[in-house]
């Protein structure tokens, strides 16, 4: 069984992206819960539909950030904040990072070449989220010392 760590967008629309002990992102997402007591149902399922949860990295909303973070204790997950603002730094260049638009264009953008580079399908349609929640999934790999796919 290998590690695996789960990169997390916070919101109701949660984007979520799985990554591989070896840098590689094996499945990613958007998620819809709807309402906020739909996500506190929900996340625990999500948790444990990963084999080998070793972390999990969140990013926004910081109640949101507590759900996953309690979640992510109990099942023995450590947990890592970030805020977009740091990741997008260590991640896109100055030019990119200038208006929100231009920074969530670079992402997807970025997000799509760990697609690629992770050997999955290219996506028909991207969601923003889902994009971010692979943004912070690379930014994290490196954070707890794993390759990089990049």
């Amino acid at each position: 069984m290998s590690a695996h760590l789960l990169a997390v967008d916070l919101g109701l629309r949660t984007g979520l992206a799985v990554y591989a002990g070896d840098g590689r992102l094996v499945r990613y997402r958007s998620q819809h819960f709807g309402t906020v007591a739909q996500l506190k149902r929900a996340v625990w399922g999500e948790l444990a539909a990963i084999e080998g949860l070793a972390t999990v990295a969140v990013e926004g909303d910081a109640a949101l950030a507590r759900v996953w973070g309690s979640a992510a204790r109990k099942r023995g997950a450590a947990l890592i904040s970030v805020d977009a603002q740091t990741w997008r730094e260590a991640l896109l260049i100055a030019r990119d990072r200038r208006r929100g638009a231009d920074a969530k264009a670079a992402a997807d953008g970025l997000a799509r070449e760990v697609i690629a580079a992770s050997g999955l399908p290219r996506p028909t349609a991207l969601r923003h989220d889902a994009a971010e929640a692979i943004c912070v999934g690379l930014w994290a790999c490196r954070a707890v010392g794993w390759p990089e796919i990049l």
